[in-house]
């Protein structure tokens, strides 16, 4: 307790030097920085921030790349008692814009020129922006073309016309380029209101340096106080709409050294190494950034399009994810296993499913000494190959998926273990680097299968949780407490308790200090004892571990740590007479779907009007009325950037009452009943493709929906996937 986050980098340049802590990756490879010329860098540029004329407490927004550049200037913000802004890249411009209005910034860093040009347009509706920083801009680039106004021919447009910006097109969001060139190079120069300035981040780092002095800089930390707010961070409430989390400078530090002191034998220095590749906009990769810097660690920073490459390289030590990254490796270890589905002998084919869990793990010692001599044979006596391979594949994985943490292996299936390990799995240590010794997973819920399966091959998952409003983490496995399908055990410093009704109490140094500029909730969150209320439902095992159980809060999260907020959306589908009601669900998937209850009044109506007739049965198969269902969902998808869009939908005929439960009295779906009740549903939602081809029966009544922001204004519209970074 009693840190600020700038006191954490000053701790690790005066105990643990370390002249690679920060890595970039640029196209020439990594460029490297130690934490103290990295501390000088924050100190220039948190003295040229204020010499703008920014002062205490304004905020600093950040639209940008989870960089070293992001790093710096976060840093240089909380060096100079600044609070930062951080904005979710893949949000719509409408939220974008909202999170500007609703902060009052008074500055907008963005990462570079691209960044800038698409934002540009709507900048005139954010009345308290002053100043616009670029981070890296191309050379010969100038910013002060930027400040004239100018329309399409190229003459001067009055100022009071982007008094209130450019119409926001809904749906609409950034384009993150995959290439590092330019992709607005050949397009005309952006216009910004004449109020605001652009400026060039190497423009504020040299004025800084200018004006930068030893007493300066003692002035700034003298002023700078633990409980001073250091970051707000907006997420979504249970309607939609965006709230401001307030976290200090003691919240995240605590919180940082709380969570590392917990990882056991965790050593300072060069001695791990870090791959950072997570959004740095969310709390839990900055909290996990903040405890690195501290240690002294050598960063590197990645980006999920190019982290498999990258765990290559780095070799990292520590490595910190959300559940679907983990869940595509585990796919696709399950595809390589699963891929070949028959064993060809001497043109003599057998099925692979004689093979059950038990004889494979029994042959799977025979395989192994037989497949060299096999290979050899064959190709003596060119016969057709045995495809011995696909055996050894799956005998390791039954192997791994048998084994549980906390229960140590013994006897015969220790033995295969080993002999898994000798020849498969430890091809899967080798796909992170092959000296991962820690690897954190949170921001969603992961299956006890991958976690034990994983274990089995010597890579221990730390698996966590905690909120924004709890300055990350609250409980996280580690050491002799862990164990799969659960959360751990509370962090130094937290108070778990379970209501009444199974929600989760939080009681903490390191709860936010409130929402912005919305008290009303913040008392609604946190109560007069100080607990703060989850909405997430847990409870304890018999050894004390967390275990989650279900939701209160109508918001859930996607396998990549995204919020998802159901209620607007089903608000939009019920909008469509064809729609009686609708489920949104998704919790801990890849993506979200919907199951839908039509109307079937409307519904009988539209067919007829189609020239459809037969039992409900057929409608709800019937390629037009599906159709009709996918224009809604289609609909319902406006405004929605393209990760919380409905990708699939289900039509269901059933009777929704409050009497058979799936109604609360005031008329509203109850969530968790309606999840239990339609559980099969769901899951046929969530089947992969090779199962739905094989079940063609299920695949009339699910619909793929092919998501559509053609009739969105730009605003609403999310970032295109193809192009995210």
């Amino acid at each position: 307790m009693g840190r600020t986050l700038s006191s954490l980098l000053d701790e690790a340049c005066n105990n643990t030097p370390n002249e690679h802590a920060f890595h970039q990756w640029t196209e020439t490879g990594w460029q490297p920085l130690a934490n103290q010329a990295f501390r000088s860098l924050a100190e220039a540029v948190a003295v040229g921030l204020l010499d703008l004329g920014l002062e205490k407490g304004d905020r600093v927004a950040f639209l940008m790349h989870s960089d070293l550049n992001f790093c710096l200037l976060d840093m240089a913000c909380l060096l100079a008692s600044l609070v930062d802004v951080p904005i979710d890249l893949t949000q719509t411009l409408e939220h974008i814009i909202f999170v500007l209005q609703h902060s009052e910034a008074k500055a907008l860093i963005v990462s570079n020129v691209d960044l800038l040009t698409q934002i540009a347009p709507y900048l005139g509706k954010t009345p308290h922006l002053q100043t616009v920083i670029v981070a890296e801009a191309p050379s010969g680039w100038l910013p002060a073309q930027l400040t004239c106004v100018m329309s399409s021919v190229g003459t001067t447009t009055d100022d009071r016309a982007l008094a209130s910006g450019s119409a926001i097109p809904e749906s609409a969001c950034l384009e993150i380029p995959l290439v590092s060139h330019s992709v607005y190079a050949d397009q005309p120069l952006a216009t910004v209101p004449q109020c605001i300035q652009v400026l060039v981040l190497e423009t504020v780092k040299q004025q800084g340096q200018t004006n930068v002095s030893v007493d300066r800089l003692q002035q700034l930390r003298a002023a700078l106080k633990p409980h001073d707010l250091a970051t707000i961070i907006y997420i979504p409430d249970e309607r939609g709409q965006m709230q401001g989390v307030m976290l200090s400078h003691e919240n995240l530090s605590a919180n940082a050294i709380a969570s590392f002191s917990g990882i056991e034998n965790l050593k300072r220095g060069e001695q791990e190494v870090v791959l950072s590749f997570l959004p740095l906009n969310h709390v839990l990769a900055r909290v996990m950034l903040y405890g690195h810097i501290h240690y002294g660690h050598c960063i590197y920073f990645s980006n999920p399009k190019r982290v498999f490459k990258h765990l290559k390289d780095v070799r990292p030590t520590v490595l910190v994810t959300v559940p679907l990254f983990l869940e595509k490796i585990y796919d696709k270890i399950l595809e390589r296993s699963y891929r070949s589905p028959q064993i060809i002998v001497k043109e003599q084919t057998y099925s692979e499913g004689i093979i059950n869990d038990r004889t494979t793990s029994l042959l799977f010692p025979l395989l192994v000494s037989l497949k060299a001599y096999l290979r050899l044979t064959l190709s003596l006596l060119q016969l057709v190959p045995v495809r011995c391979n696909q055996l050894l594949l799956q005998g390791a994985l039954k192997l791994a998926q048998r084994y549980e943490l906390g229960q140590a292996p013994t006897g015969l299936y220790a033995l295969l273990l080993k002999v898994a390990d000798r020849f498969v799995l430890s091809q899967w240590r080798a796909t992170f680097g092959d000296r991962l010794k820690y690897l954190i997973c949170g921001g969603a819920f992961l299956s006890a299968e991958i976690v034990n399966a994983f274990a089995a091959a010597g890579m221990m998952i730390f698996q966590g949780y905690g909120l924004t409003q709890t300055s990350a983490v609250v409980c996280c496995n580690r050491g002799q407490w862990n164990r799969a399908g659960t959360v751990g055990v509370p962090i130094a410093g937290v108070e778990v308790a379970i209501a009444d009704d199974s929600e989760i109490l939080v009681r903490s140094p390191y709860v936010m200090q409130g929402y912005y500029k919305n008290s009303a909730m913040t008392q609604e969150a946190i109560d007069t004892e100080g607990w703060f209320h989850t909405g997430d439902l847990g409870t304890f095992t018999d050894e004390g571990m967390l275990k989650l159980t279900g939701l209160k809060k109508a918001l859930f999260k996607l396998s990549t740590g995204k919020y998802i907020v159901p209620q607007p959306i089903e608000e939009r589908l019920k909008r469509s007479s064809l729609v009686a009601h609708a489920v949104v669900v998704g919790s801990e998937q890849k993506f979200c779907a919907v199951l839908l209850v039509p109307n079937l009044e409307a519904l009988h109506v539209q067919a007829l009007e189609n020239g459809i007739d037969g039992s409900l049965e057929t409608l709800l198969q019937h390629p037009a009325i599906l159709a009709l269902y996918r224009a809604v969902v289609d609909a319902a998808n406006c405004h929605l950037p393209y990760w919380a869009t409905v990708k699939r939908f289900r039509l269901i005929n059933a009777t929704v009452s409050v009497e058979n439960g799936l109604l609360t009295s005031n008329g509203n779906i109850d969530r968790a009943h309606a999840i239990a009740m339609f559980v099969t549903d769901i899951a046929a939602l969530y089947q992969d493709d090779l199962e739905r081809r094989v079940n063609e029966r299920d695949t009339a009544a699910v619909a793929i929906v092919s998501v559509s922001t053609s009739d969105c204004p730009a605003f609403a519209q999310s970032l295109n996937p193809r192009l995210t970074t």
